[in-house]
C-alpha cells in the first residue's frame, strides 16, 4: 500500500498513455473491477483524484459474508448479529439472519488492491471530461477502448450536464468518529434529530461512527449529528460526509461503463452502497473480461451490462417508494416508526426481511474468485510526458 499523500504541486507530472481499460474511480466499484481482471495480461490503468484508501467518507459497513468472501476479512473491525432500533417512543432488537460487519476503509482498499494483476497501475489524478476513447485528466489525456466511471455521484463521463444537489436526486449524509467503543449497532428513526431519514452509531473496535442521513438533500445535517453525538455522549471528532444517491441512473451511456454511485446504484431507504458497488463492479468486470479475453465485444459488453442492471430497477424502486413512506411518518405521529421498531423483533419477519434484502445483491455474487495469476504478466505502457 503506497504510504505516500496525494501528489501535489511538482509531483504532478504530465501523464499520458494508451491503455486496454480505463478505470476511473480507486475506491470499492473501481478496485473491484480491477481485481476482476487479474491475469487478463491487459494493460489496465486506475486513476483517481486521492491515492488508493485515503479518503473516506462512508461509515464502512457490510455484510460480512460479503467482506470475507472478497478476501478482505483482515480489515474487519467489529460484527454485528442484531440491530438495536430507536425512536423517542420505543426500542426494538432485530435479530439479523446475517452478520453485518464495520471494517477499516484504508486497510481494506489496499487488500482490494493487492489481489489486482500485475499488469494494472494506479495514478493520482483528477478526471476532468472525456473526448469519445480518451479521458482528460489534470495530468494529461489517456485513452482506451474501455473506459469505466466509478467516480461517484458527479458522474463526469456522462454525456451532457448532469444535475447537480441539492437538485439531483440525492440524500446526504455527515458522521464522526471518535476514539471510544460500543457493543450494539444503533438506528434513530426520531424526527426530533430528522425528518425524513435516520441517525446511526457504527462501532468499529477502536472508534464510533455516528452520524445523520437526511432523504432531503435540500436539509441540513450537521445540527442533527452534533445533538444526536452529544446525546450518545461521543465527542465531535474526526467530520466526513457526503452525497448519496437514492436513484438508478443508466449504466451505459455513449460507450462508457458507470459502476457505483455513478449509476445511483447506493441502495434507496438504506443507503446501503458499498455491497452494490462490490456486486456490480464485479458484473462488470467481469463483462470487461469477456471482452479482453476475446470471448465478446464491447457493443456486446456494454449490453449486457446495461441489461443487468436496468433488471434490479424492480428493487430499488421498492426500496424508494419505502424511502419515500418513511417522510411522511412523523405526520403520523410516529406511530409507523413505533411498529416497525417492535415489529421487526419477531425472529420469523426479521429473516424474511432481511434476507430478501440480501438477495438484491448476495454475496454469492464474489464467487468464483478470479483465478490467480500463474506467470508474469504484462506490464501497462510506459506513461508519456504530455
Amino acid at each position: 500500500m503506497p504510504v505516500r499523500a496525494t501528489k501535489r504541486g511538482v509531483e504532478r507530472t504530465p501523464l499520458g498513455g494508451d491503455f486496454d481499460v480505463l478505470v476511473c474511480g480507486a475506491s470499492f466499484a473501481g478496485l473491484t473491477i480491477a481485481r476482476e481482471l487479474r491475469s487478463t495480461g491487459a494493460r489496465v490503468l486506475v486513476i483517481d483524484r486521492y491515492e488508493i484508501g485515503e479518503r473516506q467518507t462512508s461509515a464502512c459497513a457490510a455484510p460480512t459474508d460479503w467482506i470475507e468472501l472478497m478476501g478482505l476479512g483482515a480489515s474487519l473491525r467489529q460484527t454485528f448479529h442484531d440491530l438495536v432500533v430507536h425512536t423517542p417512543r420505543v426500542s426494538g432488537r432485530w435479530p439479523l439472519p446475517w452478520g453485518f460487519s464495520t471494517f477499516d476503509y484504508r486497510e481494506l482498499c489496499a487488500l482490494l488492491w493487492d489481489q489486482r494483476g500485475d499488469g494494472t497501475g494506479f495514478e493520482i489524478a483528477k478526471v476532468e471530461g472525456r473526448t469519445e476513447d480518451t479521458v482528460h485528466t489534470d495530468r494529461g489525456d489517456l485513452s482506451a477502448p474501455l473506459i469505466v466511471d466509478a467516480l461517484g455521484w458527479r458522474r463526469i463521463l456522462g454525456a451532457g450536464a448532469n444535475v447537480q444537489p441539492p437538485n439531483a436526486p440525492m440524500s446526504r449524509g455527515l458522521e464522526v468518529h471518535p476514539a471510544g467503543s460500543a457493543p450494539d449497532l444503533e438506528l434513530w428513526l426520531d424526527p426530533d434529530y430528522v425528518s425524513p431519514g435516520y441517525g446511526w452509531s457504527f462501532p468499529a473496535r477502536d472508534e464510533v461512527r455516528v452520524g445523520i442521513g437526511s432523504f432531503d438533500p435540500h436539509l441540513g445535517v450537521k445540527a442533527p449529528t452534533v445533538a444526536l453525538v452529544g446525546d450518545v455522549g461521543r465527542e465531535l471528532d474526526g467530520y466526513q460526509g457526503n452525497w448519496i444517491p437514492h436513484k438508478l441512473r443508466p449504466a451505459v451511456e455513449d460507450g462508457v461503463f458507470f459502476v457505483g454511485d455513478s449509476a445511483g446504484h447506493c441502495l434507496p431507504l438504506t443507503a446501503e452502497g458499498i455491497r452494490p458497488a462490490f456486486y456490480f463492479g464485479i458484473a462488470c468486470g467481469r463483462e470487461l473480461r469477456a471482452v479482453l479475453e476475446g470471448r465478446s465485444d464491447r457493443g456486446t459488453a456494454l449490453r449486457r451490462y446495461g441489461e443487468f442492471s436496468d433488471e434490479h430497477a424492480w428493487a430499488y424502486r421498492w426500496l424508494y417508494r419505502s424511502q419515500q413512506s418513511v417522510r411522511h411518518w412523523h405526520k403520523l405521529g410516529g406511530r409507523p416508526a413505533d411498529g416497525v421498531a417492535l415489529g421487526l423483533r419477531r425472529p420469523g419477519l426479521a429473516t424474511w426481511a432481511f434476507q430478501h434484502y440480501l438477495d438484491i445483491a448476495p454475496p454469492s455474487a464474489a464467487l468464483p474468485a478470479p483465478p490467480p495469476a500463474l506467470e508474469p504478466l504484462a506490464q501497462p505502457r510506459e506513461t508519456v510526458a504530455a
